[in-house]
């Protein structure tokens, strides 16, 4: 996968869950996560944008531990909406954040390595 299609996964994971905020339910709980996945989602998205356009190898990879943990945060709150019922349409969303921690888990640690030599 090469870098644009990479940013093309994340801007569509971000869509994805800003469709979330389809679902107008009174419940502060839903509202309060949806809110919150929808920033971080989207922070993971633009991040990725900045870490390719870094000034060094350091700042490309201090964005990237940033989409990661932005994307962990977005995992983090799919898995509450599943366990708590609020929301259970959302199996496809967390397969993909799921994959996409992966992808930049691996992205850093290879980053980092390559910056070490």
């Amino acid at each position: 996968m090469d870098n644009q299609e990479l940013e093309n996964r994340l801007v569509q994971f971000s869509v994805n869950i800003l469709e979330l905020q389809t679902y107008h339910h009174p419940n502060f709980g839903l509202q309060h996560l949806t809110k919150q996945l929808i920033r971080s989602s989207s922070s993971a998205a633009l991040n990725y944008g900045e870490a390719r356009g870094a000034a060094s190898r350091r700042d490309f990879i201090h964005k990237n531990r940033i989409v990661l943990k932005e994307l962990r945060e977005s995992y983090n709150c799919l898995t509450i909406l599943v366990r708590s019922n609020l929301l259970s349409e959302i199996t496809s969303l967390k397969n993909e954040a799921n994959e996409l921690v992966s992808i930049f888990v691996k992205l850093v640690r290879t980053a980092e390595r390559n910056h070490k030599n």
